[in-house]
């Protein structure tokens, strides 16, 4: 009986593999409903000496100058260089449907020389999105993404102690106009464009309906008729079509780091038949000079003779290595594995094999 399970399970897992349904929410960006970059230039106080220096942030100084005047305080001509402020640019998404009185999360980045925004607040900021007009207001004490320690002769830093965040740090003052429910039709966008993918969708979304409600545009944007679908409002039109599971297509890519060493491939490349060979030379040259000095007594001087040794060593490596052709993900990696390589010359190897035609999949590097 245990046999004969194991054996039901290696013939499931293939398919159970194979299967692998999303819902449209994740595939898709429905058309309007998108976030707002918001974006403010404000002051942090309460720094501990960890501020900018008033000479090379001049800016500070003034927007300094400027927050004391509209509170009262008259401070022209006066010389002050505190050194627990900084000035920072502020940065928040506004999402969509936001309404005023929510609040959103807020980052915050120095643009001076201060050396820590750690333990500072944030003194009221307007943050401006692309129009120009104020959307949201960000105030609040900074959570600072690293630590920095110094003293007379040695300085450590662990993290990004110029930049930090203020979880709901900013108030919502404005909505943006958007009426959902005044839309007869919606597009959603495929993330990663594919006519295979958008053709699923609209046989997905016209037969849970039972009508035609969704139209595929092109490869990236299917059209959804919100009148033919029979329900309440657009909102429960989305409401439905963003859970329905489609099991999307994508192409065959191998995706290489060069930095890094890494080399990321998909389920669906595939490799002609083909027989690699790596190898390696190492030039190694090394220097043992020799003094030689004169007779004692002599008229001599002393030299430095060069002594240099160089030679050229092979790898001995693992001769040619078979990939077989139309292999599946596993028998590329183990083909390659073969040939007993570090992740840097695999590289070279999968370019090689590109370059000659035997790779079938679109090859990026970075």
């Amino acid at each position: 009986m245990t046999r004969l399970l194991l054996v039901i399970l290696a013939l499931l897992l293939p398919a159970i593999a194979l299967a692998a349904p999303i819902r449209i929410k994740d595939l898709v960006e429905f058309d309007g409903v998108r976030g707002n970059d918001l974006v403010g230039y404000g002051l942090v106080v309460g720094l501990n000496g960890s501020g900018d220096g008033m000479r090379n942030a001049p800016f500070t100084e003034e927007i300094l100058s400027n927050l004391l005047e509209r509170l009262g305080v008259n401070v022209t001509g006066e010389q002050f260089r505190p050194k627990n402020v900084a000035a920072v640019f502020v940065t928040a998404s506004l999402p969509p449907f936001a309404r005023r009185g929510g609040r959103i999360d807020v980052t915050v980045s120095a643009i001076g020389d201060a050396k820590s925004l750690q333990g500072g607040t944030l003194v009221m900021t307007p943050l401006n999105g692309a129009d120009g007009q104020i959307y949201a207001v960000a105030q609040g004490t900074i959570i600072a993404g690293g630590v920095a320690a110094e003293g007379d002769g040695a300085r450590v830093v662990q993290g990004v102690p110029t930049a930090g965040v203020i979880p709901a740090g900013a108030r919502i003052e404005q909505e943006v106009d958007f009426e959902l429910s005044q839309l007869q039709s919606i597009r959603l966008a495929l993330k990663n464009p594919d006519f295979t993918t958008a053709g699923r969708i609209e046989t997905v979304v016209n037969t849970h309906f039972g009508r035609k409600v969704a139209t595929m545009m092109d490869s990236g944007t299917i059209s959804l008729h919100l009148s033919a679908s029979g329900a309440g409002s657009p909102a429960h039109v989305l409401a439905l079509v963003e859970n329905l599971l489609v099991e999307p297509e994508t192409r065959a890519r191998v995706i290489v780091d060069q930095r890094s060493g890494t080399i990321v491939m998909g389920a669906d490349v595939r490799i002609s038949r083909v027989a690699v060979a790596q190898g390696s030379l190492t030039l190694r040259v090394e220097e043992a000079p020799l003094v030689v000095q004169p007779n004692p007594f002599s008229d001599g001087e002393t030299i430095v003779v060069p002594r240099s040794e160089a030679s050229i060593s092979a790898a001995p490596g693992t001769g040619l290595a078979e990939i077989q052709g139309s292999a599946n993900l596993s028998e590329v990696v183990a083909g390659l594995n073969a040939l007993g390589v570090a992740p840097h010359d695999m590289i070279d190897i999968l370019k090689s094999i590109n370059a000659a035609g035997a790779l079938h999949a679109e090859f990026l590097v970075h």
